[in-house]
């Protein structure tokens, strides 16, 4: 059973630690909106990934062999996503001071949630990934006890990293919190998210 724990925390940290637009955005919505909104968002990654866990033990070769005739497609529906949100990041980051301080926070924790869930959700890469570990022999899942200590060691290891990501953008919010610091970084952050999203065109 130790063994499956440390399998489940190993795998999800390694498909949650690598950074990408993703993991760019919570940055981002963490600095401007707060730790709250950033690990809400956090957490919809991390949901889908314990999703994709489960799914990964319970059914992988079969999710796998169906996915696979449309993984081109539901590539170029997180492309389309991730770069509309770039676009809605560099908009924000661009409106005068005087209309940001006015306005309340853009997000909140549970659109955060949801629009991340969304984001996660239709990315084939990590069902895939979840469902070559359990099938490739790579962790030995016997029964539903062991199923469900490897599922919730990768929803762990997903939501404590995701957490710390939203909280290194929370910290940055507090040093780059006047209006030109927040234009800045909402026009960094649009540019990483664009360019790590046309990543696979590339």
């Amino acid at each position: 059973m130790l063994d499956v724990l440390i399998s489940g925390l190993v795998t999800g940290y390694a498909i949650a630690v690598p950074v990408g637009a993703v993991a760019a955005l919570i940055v981002a919505l963490s600095a401007r909106d707060g730790w709250r909104v950033g690990a809400a968002a956090g957490l919809g990654v991390a949901t889908v990934d314990g999703v994709y866990a489960l799914v990964a033990v319970l059914a992988g070769k079969a999710v796998a062999d169906a996915l696979g005739p449309i993984e081109d497609t539901l590539q170029v529906i997180s492309i389309v996503a991730l770069l509309g949100i770039a676009a809605l990041t560099l908009v924000h980051a661009l409106r005068p001071s005087a209309a940001d301080e006015s306005e309340a926070p853009a997000w909140s924790a549970v659109k955060a949630w949801v629009t991340f869930v969304g984001i996660t959700a239709v990315n084939p890469a990590t069902v895939i990934y979840f469902a070559a570990i359990v099938l490739g022999g790579t962790v030995e899942i016997d029964g539903p006890g062991q199923g469900t200590v490897f599922v919730a060691a990768a929803f762990v290891a997903s939501a404590s990293w995701q957490v710390f990501v939203a909280s290194l953008g929370s910290g940055l919010g507090r040093w780059i919190s006047g209006p030109r610091g927040r234009r800045a970084t909402g026009v960094v952050a649009a540019i990483v998210i664009a360019l790590l999203a046309l990543k696979p065109l590339l």
